[in-house]
């Protein structure tokens, strides 16, 4: 008899990647596990051996089809997407073919291949300006265009289940860092922006005053609930924060990712930008279904992130092809753009 199929989107991106070793360690032996990328964000050197690889963009939905069509899968995870809040400004075309479209073509191949649950990685940006810590009662209300896209998807999601039954399972992580992150994108993921600066011996870029906070969370914790959320039935139709309580300015950040390197930098601060002051989340929602999940302690997980961005080596900063609006972009951004 042969394997069923897990189909992972966004499978050579930071968090997809560590989300494939995970049901490679959960499945191995039961699934096939068809990791799919178009390595805009991701490498193919992020992929553990022993998933097979498909490079396509989900955001075709003829190559969606095929896909389904190939695979016939019972799981599908949904990770790929273009996580840069404050770029999305900028880019709202792009950002809802790459993050609305593309989710929405492979929700109608979920329900037109019967898939058995859909596993979706939102985000934290879909509370947007609300009051920290929020947990998942609070109402929605994204302030960036992709908070808004991620929210739609979700809402897909749930009239999907009312009119075809398919279930779904929706996770919201935060400030996720670890080993396979993006270093060389400068629009998003500050920690791995600050480790590639220290990488070329740059100063550390802050937006503001560096008072802004954070809960940085360590991937492994968040990857393992993602992965494992399919053998569990209470997890069926439900909507979880994932990532730690302890939260951090991005001053702190700092401090603690040259005591990782073990060295000083300059700290350059540049005019705020318009984001979210502070967020953080409430997880006991979480915490009392993946109880099993590994904690790793905000210094810890950056040193061991350092470690990795150490033998790893810096990554040229990525420009951005392709802006669409160039009005109140922050100035610093604008060596890594092209229209």
């Amino acid at each position: 008899m042969s394997k069923r199929t897990i189909l992972l989107t966004g499978a050579a991106g930071f968090i997809g990647s560590h989300v494939a070793r995970d049901l490679l360690r959960f499945y191995a032996g039961e699934y096939r596990i068809i990791a799919v990328d178009d390595l805009s964000g991701g490498f193919v050197e992020n992929l553990p051996e022993g998933v097979e690889f498909v490079c396509a963009d989900v955001s075709d939905p003829q190559i969606v089809n095929a896909i389904f069509k190939a695979f016939q899968p019972r799981f599908v995870f949904h990770l790929a997407a273009y996580a840069a809040e404050g770029l999305s400004f900028f880019i709202q075309n792009f950002n809802i073919r790459n993050n609305l479209i593309a989710s929405v073509n492979l929700i109608n191949g979920a329900v037109n291949y019967d898939v058995e649950r859909f596993v979706f990685t939102s985000s934290i940006a879909v509370y947007g300006h609300a009051d920290p810590p929020v947990d998942e009662s609070c109402p929605p209300q994204p302030a960036d265009p992709y908070g808004i896209a991620k929210f739609a998807v979700e809402q897909s999601l749930r009239v999907a289940w009312e009119m075809f039954g398919l279930k779904y399972t929706v996770f919201r992580p935060h400030n996720v860092f670890g080993e396979y992150q993006n270093l060389g994108d400068p629009y998003r993921n500050v920690v791995g922006i600050f480790m590639n600066q220290m990488l070329r011996n740059q100063p550390l870029t802050i937006f503001g005053d560096g008072t802004q906070v954070r809960a940085f969370s360590y991937i492994a914790g968040v990857s393992w609930a993602i992965a494992n959320c399919i053998q569990i039935e209470k997890a069926v139709n439900e909507t979880y924060n994932v990532g730690t309580d302890q939260y951090y300015s991005i001053n702190e950040l700092a401090e603690a990712v040259q005591l990782a390197f073990g060295r000083r930098a300059e700290i350059t601060h540049l005019p705020q930008r318009n984001e979210v002051k502070d967020i953080y989340a409430k997880h006991d929602k979480a915490a009392a279904v993946f109880r099993d999940a590994p904690q790793v302690e905000f210094r810890v997980g950056i040193e061991k992130m350092a470690r990795w961005a150490m033998n790893r080596g810096p990554m040229e900063p990525r420009k951005f092809t392709g802006i669409e609006v160039t009005k109140h972009m922050p100035p610093s951004w604008a060596q890594f753009t092209l229209q």
